[in-house]
């Protein structure tokens, strides 16, 4: 027992190192695990970050492209568009120019001549003339009638006074108001007093009866007969043969009740066959926008033998060998200013 003891005190000191040493090899150990650990942490870490850069960069150069790709298509069909548009408007203009001039020619010889116009306004101007002069000689003859009748009315009037105021008249004794002794001449109130006849005041009959203030008017004596009937009877009546006449006159219809239902679409219809006889033409122009027909091609460009390029594929089809100069087409007129904005770059690769 006693040597077991001494032997373990001989090999504690080596125990001791072994686990010293021990402990030191795991930690040194452990620390290069750490470090080999970080290290490959790292590298994978540059290595997908490189990657995914990688990624995105290709991704990005596809995107490119391919947006690229839809922005030429679309600036084409853009410019096409336009180039059409172009060429209706242009066109249309054109058409209306022409539309302008023919129905302007159409109107000046056909609906509004100058000429006929002009004779018909001076031959109105002369019938003006005539008429006013009509009219004023007309409203001359009314103004004459007019003081005609006003003097007859004051002369009746004066009259009327003169033959009340009869007694005012002179005498050979008496002197009247309107002769005075100290004028030369009477006035010529005193020569209308001459030159009428009193007023004569109408006196009321006499009966046998002696008048009694006491009689009453239903107690006078009734006539045994009535006077007989006249045609017209008293009072404001209208004459009968007038009530008759108004009672069985003819049926005068209103307006709307002369005139036909359908008097508008007549009277349209009329129109039409009025212009039908001075039309030249039967075929009514109508743009192209509503043209139902089926469109008959042009022989110069579709035959049996095939449809040339011109305006399919080109605008403007050249034949090199058959030119007699080298130098290049002048055209009459203008270029399109869109081609020159887009340079060469468009017209080689636009197709319609």
């Amino acid at each position: 027992m006693a040597a077991m003891v001494r032997l373990l005190e001989e090999t504690d000191p080596i125990v001791e190192e072994v686990y010293r040493r021990k402990n030191e090899a795991e930690e040194a150990r452990q620390r290069e695990y750490l470090s080999t650990v970080k290290i490959q942490a790292w590298y994978r870490g540059e290595r997908t970050r490189a990657y995914i850069g990688h990624l995105n960069k290709c991704a990005t150069i596809i995107q490119r492209n391919w947006r690229g790709f839809l922005g030429r298509d679309l600036t084409r069909v853009l410019v096409r568009n336009s180039v059409l548009i172009m060429k209706i408007n242009y066109y249309n203009k054109k058409a209306t120019y022409i539309q302008k001039m023919w129905r302007g020619y159409y109107v000046r010889k056909y609906v509004f001549n100058y000429y006929s116009r002009k004779r018909y306004l001076e031959a109105l101007q002369i019938k003006n003339e005539i008429v006013r002069s009509e009219l004023e000689e007309y409203a001359e003859m009314q103004e004459q009638e007019r003081r005609r009748k006003a003097e007859k009315a004051h002369k009746e009037k004066r009259e009327i006074l003169a033959r009340k105021n009869h007694y005012l008249i002179s005498t050979e004794v008496i002197p009247g108001v309107f002769n005075s002794p100290f004028l030369p001449y009477p006035t010529e109130t005193e020569y209308l007093l001459r030159s009428v006849k009193p007023l004569l005041h109408h006196q009321k009959k006499k009966t046998d009866k002696p008048f009694d203030p006491t009689c009453r008017s239903y107690d006078l004596p009734k006539p045994k007969l009535l006077p007989p009937l006249s045609s017209k009877p008293q009072g404001p009546f209208r004459d009968p043969a007038d009530v008759q006449n108004q009672r069985y006159k003819e049926f005068q219809p209103s307006l709307r009740v002369a005139t036909s239902f359908t008097s508008l679409e007549e009277a349209r219809q009329r129109m039409k066959d009025e212009e039908w006889v001075t039309r030249l033409n039967d075929n009514v122009f109508e743009p192209f926008s509503k043209r139902e027909a089926r469109y008959e091609p042009l022989l110069h460009t579709r035959s049996e033998y095939g449809h040339l390029p011109y305006g399919f594929r080109y605008f403007r089809e050249e034949f090199p060998d058959r030119q007699v100069t080298r130098q290049s087409f002048k055209t009459l007129v203008p270029p399109i200013p869109i081609f020159d904005k887009l340079n060469d770059t468009y017209s080689q690769g636009q197709v319609f």
